[in-house]
């Protein structure tokens, strides 16, 4: 019986290694390996080719070795009636947290134009915002939305949030369900996207919900590609209602040479890194999680397959 990982980037043999060596006795493989395909009981994952989980007959659960698992529902080739689990690691959201952080300020001290204006040469200040000065408001409040929210309250900025159900946050206005979603953006200059990508999230970061926003707001997006328009992203903020943009994620990634988010100068982009599920940190979840299958007991970070997260 054994564990099969399946992703396709260049850290396969990181991942087995440091479950070999983090529980010598389980059986850990490549699925780019030979391997005893019927003695596979979990399979994980991380952006696995579609198709690849149908060869495996007697998976007990599939997991997802990061926080998101937007990626296995896309496989409609996936075992649906398979439990599946994903990462909730205080790094990852600690991780996201100063990335956004870091965002704001960035935008609030305008650091990304004064680059922009440093390749043409050219000498001009800006008048700055402080942190006293802008709403914040968090689309999603799950572990990340949660963690960040609470960072923000501490540097002192004015913190809204919005999600699906209610949440009760200290120091955090916090609102819920479509009927306050438009209060919620209303009051919201800069517009952090941390949601799970869900068959009702998809394309929620249109011309729609930017025309909600206070003219000049400042969009991040940190959740997944597949929550954003992008060509609504673009008109908007050439149109002057939106003041610019920070993307991690995108609809493909690496992200095509040819998309006009390259070339643009109010849109600032970085290579999906503002959190990476660290081994160290989340091997021991996963290693739990196995045990508890062989022992019958309950598995935790268990989705909602009706939710998709």
């Amino acid at each position: 019986m054994g564990i099969v990982i399946i992703r396709q980037d260049d850290n396969i043999d990181i991942w087995k290694k440091a479950l070999q060596k983090a529980a010598p006795d389980l059986k850990v493989y490549s699925y780019l390996e030979e391997h005893p395909i019927a003695d596979i009981e979990v399979a994980l994952v991380w952006k696995h080719p579609k198709g690849s989980l149908t060869k495996y007959p007697n998976l007990k659960y599939i997991a997802s070795s990061g926080a998101g698992v937007d990626f296995i529902f896309e496989d409609e080739t996936a075992p649906s009636h398979l439990p599946i689990t994903r990462v909730v690691d205080t790094m990852l959201a600690s991780d996201m947290s100063e990335y956004v952080i870091g965002a704001i300020f960035s935008h609030l001290k305008n650091f990304y134009t004064y680059k922009i204006n440093q390749t043409k040469a050219l000498w001009k200040p800006h008048a700055y915002n402080r942190i006293a000065d802008v709403n914040v408001g968090i689309l999603g409040l799950g572990a990340l939305g949660t963690v960040l929210a609470k960072d923000l309250i501490q540097y002192g900025f004015q913190t809204r949030g919005w999600s699906n159900s209610e949440k009760v946050i200290e120091g955090v206005t916090t609102l819920a369900g479509q009927a306050e979603l438009n209060e919620f953006l209303t009051a919201t200059e800069v517009l952090v996207c941390l949601l799970p990508l869900t068959q009702e999230t998809t394309g929620i970061l249109n011309e729609k919900l930017f025309k909600q926003l206070p003219k000049g707001a400042f969009i991040i997006n940190v959740a997944r590609g597949g929550h954003l328009v992008d060509t609504d992203l673009i008109d908007m903020i050439d149109t002057g209602h939106l003041s610019g943009a920070t993307l991690d994620v995108y609809h493909q990634e690496p992200l095509s040479k040819e998309h006009p988010f390259w070339k643009h100068e109010k849109i600032h982009m970085t290579p999906h890194c503002a959190s990476v599920s660290d081994t160290a940190s989340v091997i021991p979840q996963i290693v739990n999680n196995y045990r508890n299958m062989k022992a019958n007991r309950t598995l935790f970070n268990l989705i909602s397959a009706s939710k998709g997260y």
